[in-house]
């Protein structure tokens, strides 16, 4: 009897109300398309590491910072040195043992409060270059419950701060100051007001188009879907005074998980500029990730400006610094994101992959194909620094399609696809029985037990072989049948024919070959020839042999030898 239909419990979702921070029917970021990456920084040593159970120690903070460095990240948040002296000492470590290449800024973040600009100015001393980060909270909900300010109140704050950084540059004479200025909470302020209070900070600054202003809108907390975000950039951008002496940052928060998007589509409103962290860590839900940022550009033909090469190299840096793992299914970087456990999913990237390369070779190129095109992995593993070898696992939703994928790249057999067929049927039985994914080594295990067997109930040991003015071939092959030497003669049409007829006259073995595959395994003198064939008895079941040798006729005679022992035993 069918279960009783299930009604879900109501959630309170009329104590929620929508949040849309512009009408904006005139928008034009839709029609535009990402053409070019956007200024990047990196805030892993400042909001990622606030954001951490386990703080970076000094050690793990120069380890982010020289991968940062390392991977092209030009612009680096490295701390908020007012507010801990572990970020003191971190950015002093950085200026003070030269550790800043001279096209790097470092950029440190502060509050609106005097004695901490000051102490930001004592940590920047004798850099070539930084830029200054002050911020305070603008929303609606903090003016009125944290601050208990109106607009006038938030804006002295802003401003009062912007003139203290001015003054204070004559501390630090040898210091290229830039300026960046974020109303906090930008996703929770009103629109004409977040314009109001950046206009009038832009006014102290003075910002040029050769020095110009960093403003950061950050979406503290993501309050509104991806297309409403990038309307707000838009009107923004629009309403804002001295656009051309503005570089439009986002700072996107992945709290309704759209983060990636929203930077997206805010890039496409106009913004020149992307705060995020390394695989998205940050507060709560995280930042956005520049990690997927910058590889979706570069599944686009669009250069990122960063160096994912070696993406697990990367990965491993975050995962010790931030003490926090890298889920298996992460976009790009993950375990498993470049393997496929759906026999559907896996036939099509073996295929894919021989389409690819077949026209990559008819063309000279040998396998340097001009563009990616391989269902289901968006990028070339290899790109990444991941290889092919971990692009298909099997498990009990496996099909054929891994198996033969896993047996040519690992072992270097390329299976008929009949063969295929018939030994996916045998690793289904397994990693259904065993309830788990069954690994190349399992996999070759399973193969030589059914097809290679080292204890079988035949075994080859020399042929000689003649062939008549007719053209028929005559065999006499010496075996071991069931351990004792045994020799079999046949006359047939052709090496492998005439083998057919020996095993029926001498061992009452009978056997059709419905089908023959060979190639080599290796080059040169090394090389071995691997041969498949596929037979039919009398009863008119079918069952593959294999056989290995330097000699290719002696390997087909061995699968033949193999087809036959398994009709013996009945596999």
């Amino acid at each position: 009897m069918a279960p009783e239909p299930v009604t879900p419990k109501p959630m309170p979702f009329d104590r929620y109300q929508p949040t849309v921070p512009v009408e904006l029917p005139d928008r034009t970021w839709p029609d535009r398309r990402l053409t070019a990456a956007p200024r990047w920084c990196a805030v892993d040593l400042r909001d990622g590491n606030q954001a951490l159970i386990d703080p970076m120690d000094p050690v793990r903070k120069r380890k982010m910072f020289e991968t940062l460095v390392a991977m092209g990240y030009k612009e680096i948040e490295v701390g908020f040195p007012s507010a801990s002296q572990p970020d003191f000492d971190f950015v002093r470590q950085l200026i003070d043992e030269d550790l800043i290449p001279d096209d790097v800024h470092i950029q440190v973040l502060t509050q609106c409060r005097d004695d901490l600009i000051e102490r930001t100015y004592e940590a920047i001393a004798g850099a070539g270059q930084a830029i200054v980060h002050f911020y305070n909270s603008t929303s609606t909900l903090q003016r009125q419950v944290v601050f208990g300010l109106d607009k006038a109140g938030i804006t002295e704050i802003a401003v009062n701060a912007a003139r203290l950084c001015r003054k204070l540059e004559e501390t630090v004479p040898g210091t290229a100051v830039r300026y960046e200025y974020s109303p906090e909470s930008f996703t929770g302020t009103e629109l004409d007001y977040a314009v109001e209070i950046c206009d009038a900070v832009a006014e102290v600054i003075a910002p040029t188009p050769e020095r110009p202003l960093v403003m950061n809108l950050p979406a503290t907390v993501e309050m509104f879907t991806p297309n409403l975000y990038a309307d707000a950039i838009e009107w923004f951008l629009r309403t804002v005074r001295n656009r051309e002496a503005i570089l439009l940052s986002l700072h996107p928060h992945n709290d309704r998980g759209t983060a990636v998007a929203a930077a997206e589509l805010g890039v496409l409103a106009g913004a020149d500029r992307v705060e995020g962290c390394l695989f998205g860590n940050g507060e709560r839900t995280g930042n956005v990730d520049l990690v997927t940022l910058a590889l979706n550009l570069f599944s686009q033909g669009i250069d990122p400006e960063v160096d994912l090469s070696d993406i697990d190299a990367v990965r491993r840096v975050a995962e010790y610094c931030n003490r926090l793992p890298v889920h298996e299914r992460h976009p790009y970087a993950g375990d498993l994101v470049y393997t496929a456990f759906s026999g559907s999913h896996q036939d099509a990237i073996k295929k894919g992959f021989a389409a690819l390369y077949a026209t990559s070779e008819a063309a000279g190129r040998g396998r340097d194909y001009e563009r990616w095109e391989v269902p289901y992995l968006p990028i070339d593993p290899a790109h990444v620094g991941r290889t092919y070898e971990a692009v298909i696992r099997v498990n009990s939703q496996s099909g054929k399609g891994g198996v033969a994928y896993i047996m040519e790249i690992e072992h270097g057999f390329a299976l008929p696809r009949r063969l295929q067929i018939e030994f996916s049927k045998t690793i289904q039985t397994i990693v259904e029985d065993t309830g788990t994914e069954i690994g190349p080594g399992a996999m070759w295990d399973a193969f030589t037990t059914t097809y290679l067997p080292a204890e079988a109930p035949f075994a080859f040991r020399s042929s000689e072989l003649t062939s008549s003015s007719d053209g028929s071939s005559t065999i006499t092959a010496q075996l071991i049948v069931e351990g004792e030497p045994t020799t079999v003669t046949g006359t047939g049409n052709g090496p492998v024919a005439a083998f057919v007829a020996a095993l029926a006259d001498g061992l009452g073995v009978a056997v059709e070959v419905v089908d023959y595959h060979e190639h080599s395994l290796g080059a040169g003198a090394d090389a071995t020839a691997v041969a498949y064939v596929e037979t039919k008895d009398g009863d008119g079941t079918v069952r593959w042999g294999v056989g290995t040798d330097p000699n290719i006729i002696t390997a087909s005679l061995k699968a033949v030898l193999g087809a036959a022992a398994r009709a013996r035993v009945g596999g």
